[in-house]
């Protein structure tokens, strides 16, 4: 499967990322540092299988949290990578705009999320912003879906794969 763009992105002037809609969402670890886990098992017979770290358990964990700590929130979709995490985030109410997109309910959770894993940690293991693209209908839900889906076992060709 093509690898999707990837790419630091400002977050869209005139979209207001606390209306309801939803919203591919991924987070790289600084520097790309496979703290997460590792892909072990042979990917080309497509039985790949991601080992994740004790950082990676609780990243895990906080992700699972997540649709607990918001109402409004659902994380429907994600996978947890050896340098970055994918998710698909549904917000199921959506909120007046805010000042800047940097406010929104989104941005709200996921820098929380940041946060809180970072803290866990001791110290900042998340790069600078993440990556979001807005799911604008029924056709990227579902290549997005897939892609998530299907990123451990195309990890050696992954825009995030770094070889050692």
């Amino acid at each position: 499967m093509k690898e999707l763009p990837v790419r630091e992105q400002i977050r869209l002037q005139d979209y207001n990322y606390s209306s309801a809609g939803y919203y591919f969402i991924t987070i790289c670890v600084k520097d790309r540092h496979e703290l997460l886990g590792k892909v072990v098992g042979d990917a080309h017979l497509g039985v790949p299988l991601l080992e994740l770290t004790e950082i990676g358990e609780e990243v895990k964990r906080y992700v699972d949290n997540i649709s607990s700590t918001y109402n409004n929130v659902k994380i429907d979709k994600y996978t947890i990578m050896p340098n970055h995490i994918h998710l698909i985030v549904i917000i199921k109410d959506g909120t007046p705009r805010c000042a800047s997109p940097t406010k929104s309910v989104l941005a709200k959770v996921i820098n929380a999320f940041k946060s809180l894993t970072s803290r866990k940690f001791g110290e900042s293991m998340w790069q600078r912003s993440y990556h979001d693209h807005i799911i604008r209908n029924e056709a990227e839900y579902q290549r997005i879906w897939q892609y998530i889906d299907e990123n451990p076992m195309n990890w050696q060709e992954d825009c995030y794969f770094v070889k050692d």
